[in-house]
């Protein structure tokens, strides 16, 4: 049991270590700063849509008021 555990650990850091393709640093800033625009796209819309909804709803108060 023991020895399957370590080749397992063994195989892991051989498959890390030698065969993963690591992003250059280039291509991770560009990855970055998609994920960083694409977020901060994401929270505008959610926030545009929270005042919309917040002020059709204040209307539909005042209204049944």
């Amino acid at each position: 049991m023991f020895k399957r555990f370590v080749n397992y650990c063994k195989e892991c850091y051989n498959e890390l270590a030698h065969k993963t393709t690591w992003p250059t640093y280039k291509e991770l800033t560009h990855t970055a700063m998609v994920v960083l625009s694409a977020s901060l796209i994401i929270a505008l819309v959610v926030f545009l849509m929270d005042v919309v909804f917040k002020n059709f709803m204040l209307f539909i108060y005042q209204l049944l008021s």
